[in-house]
């Protein structure tokens, strides 16, 4: 078994990253340390590596299909990984998941239809509603000792028959609230009683922490099947997300025709020859590399607590369920958005995901990527407290 060193450093700058080398266009100043864009500062599985240098070596790089060994190393991931039975015919590839929320949202409603979500949320969501000509059904979250809940009286106090679609992240992003079975069973049920598709961003569904479970949204229950569409990829999981490859799981036959005819109009074909081979290599080989590193996120994540619970009292973060993302909440400080920016960027030199941008709700939060080496986690919050200390 293959032993990884995730403490090594691996420079990233000059690499077209955009997380290491776009900070000045994103934050104004290439002067910063990046804690913001949501993927690993690790190599991938070596089995992922070598695929690639493989087909690489091949040096034909043609037009290729998506093999039934793909489908079949994602059921059985599926299957062994969460105990959840697909049929590989309910399967819908893309190039990423926002792609699909555009591609699901495009096909199944209409310009002015409404969509609904709740708030904070990853921000792509507001992107896809808002760039798609869709009208937006905001539902906010209620945060409980550090863990969001779903208010689910108040869903479906403000639901009509307009709002078509349902947008959940499950687990939540940037919260990292992996949601029960009990609670997206009673959000599935409103979901059914509206006549609402559930559109399911489970993209962190295999990065969720001991003493939790995921559960896949359309694993529920046939009807849950049928009402939905699942978005996972391996990109999060296994740090490819440059790969490009994703794939939607849509168990209704009516939904899938629709979202694949969408897609045919787009002209889309196929995906890109190394996001295919990169995904079947890390669907079969990669758990001991993911088992491993969720170990080392863990870690990091007890050490950003420990550091912020010890040297800024006035934040808090609690230790989220699943993902590598720590959700920050600097309310206390008293500082607005603007402030909050320009102690982190110019007194910390900290680039940050800052709250505002995943919806109203989110105002006064920061959230920090710690799926990085220990010693570059150390630099970052060294640098958290040199800003709002």
């Amino acid at each position: 078994m293959t032993k990884y060193n995730f403490n090594e450093l691996i420079k990233r700058t000059g690499t077209s990253s955009v997380k290491w080398d776009e900070t000045k266009r994103f934050f104004g100043s290439g002067d910063v340390l990046p804690m913001w864009v949501a993927d690993m500062d690790f190599s991938a599985p070596k089995e992922v590596n070598e695929a690639i240098k493989e087909k690489a070596e091949h040096g034909v790089y043609g037009y290729t299909s998506v093999p039934s060994s793909n489908d079949e190393a994602i059921q059985e991931w599926l299957m062994k990984r969460h105990q959840w039975k697909v049929d590989t015919t309910w399967f819908s590839y893309i190039s990423g998941v926002v792609p699909a929320l555009s591609a699901t949202i495009q096909a199944l409603s209409e310009p002015d239809d409404k969509i609904a979500l709740f708030s904070p949320v990853y921000y792509p969501f507001y992107d896809m509603i808002n760039w798609n000509d869709r009208k937006l059904v905001n539902c906010s979250l209620v945060m409980e000792n550090g863990r969001y809940q779903m208010d689910l009286a108040h869903f479906e106090s403000v639901l009509d028959e307009n709002v078509k679609l349902f947008l959940l992240c499950n687990p939540h992003n940037p919260g990292g609230t992996v949601w029960t079975k009990e609670e997206l069973k009673s959000l599935g049920e409103i979901c059914l009683k509206h006549n609402i598709t559930v559109v399911a961003d489970e993209i962190h569904g295999d990065l969720v922490f001991r003493d939790h479970h995921y559960t896949p949204f359309a694993s529920i229950s046939e009807e849950f099947a049928q009402n939905s569409i699942t978005c996972i990829a391996p990109t999060k999981t296994f740090n490819i997300a440059g790969l490009q490859a994703a794939t939607m799981i849509i168990p209704n036959s009516t939904l899938r025709e629709k979202i694949n005819l969408y897609q045919m109009k787009q002209g889309h074909f196929t995906l890109n020859i190394f996001g295919i081979v990169g995904m079947e290599a890390a669907y079969r080989f990669g758990e001991n590399w993911l088992n491993q590193v969720l170990d080392y996120i863990e870690e990091n994540m007890d050490t950003a607590i420990s550091f912020i619970k010890k040297e800024l009292p006035s934040l808090k973060a609690t230790k989220p369920q699943g993902s590598y993302l720590l959700w920050i909440d600097c309310r206390e400080l008293g500082l607005g958005d603007d402030e909050l920016k320009r102690f982190l960027l110019h007194k910390g030199k900290l680039a940050l995901d800052f709250g505002k941008k995943f919806g109203p709700e989110g105002e006064g939060f920061v959230r920090m990527n710690v799926a990085c080496p220990r010693d570059t986690l150390l630099e970052g919050l060294k640098r958290l407290k040199v800003a709002l200390g």
